[in-house]
């Protein structure tokens, strides 16, 4: 025997400022927007300096661009988990359900899954930087992260300039930050997988 839906009960006016108060992230969710169309900008101009200056750049110098590209890249994927899962979970609901484009992940999206992919995205984003790193490591003495033609322009613009010396120290701690943030993004799945445990096992997901 079926019994009759329940009327919600109504909320009082402190409850209800309360939940509308989610709405005072969507303006951050829209700076987030505005940053996104300044990484395509950015990622334009790199773009641009690569097939421009390709012929006058060796192998090395195109490879660093190019994961420069792909750093890139991976931040703007980072920003769209952010805002399209960051509304979907906190704010309100996009009903997208029918949408051909919907992102498959966006179907099961909870605060903890969110957790655990904006980990795994950190994580890749710290693995292109470290590439670099290892790329530009010619020498542990120390190496410049720019051409040296423009060492002496960096040494004049100083914190304006996006150039830096490699040395052997600098390498061991982003190493270790890296490792730090594997050890993380590790120990966030492994809590979440205590906190909601599997049913059973061999289940259609």
């Amino acid at each position: 025997m079926s019994s009759a839906p329940r009327n919600p009960s109504p909320r009082s006016p402190l409850a209800s400022l309360i939940f509308a108060s989610r709405w005072l992230q969507l303006p951050l969710y829209l700076g987030l927007i505005l940053a996104q169309c300044v990484y395509v900008f950015l990622f334009g101009k790199e773009l641009w300096h690569l097939i421009h200056d390709a012929g006058s750049m060796g192998e090395q110098q195109i490879m660093l661009i190019v994961l420069g590209l792909i750093d890139v890249v991976m931040i703007s994927n980072l920003l769209v988990m952010v805002i399209v899962g960051g509304y979907e979970t906190f704010v309100s609901r996009l009903n997208l359900d029918d949408h051909p484009d919907q992102p498959e992940w966006l179907s099961h999206v909870n605060a903890s899954v969110l957790k655990v992919k904006l980990a795994l995205s950190i994580i890749g984003i710290s693995s292109i930087h470290l590439l670099k790193t290892f790329i530009a490591a010619g020498s542990l003495g120390g190496m410049p992260l720019c051409p040296p033609e423009k060492m002496n322009m960096a040494a004049s613009q100083i914190g304006q300039s996006t150039c830096s010396i490699l040395t052997s120290d600098g390498v061991l701690w982003q190493t270790i930050i890296h490792c730090v943030f594997i050890l993380s993004a590790i120990g966030i799945a492994w809590a979440d997988r205590l906190m909601h445990p599997a049913t059973g096992h061999g289940q259609p997901h």
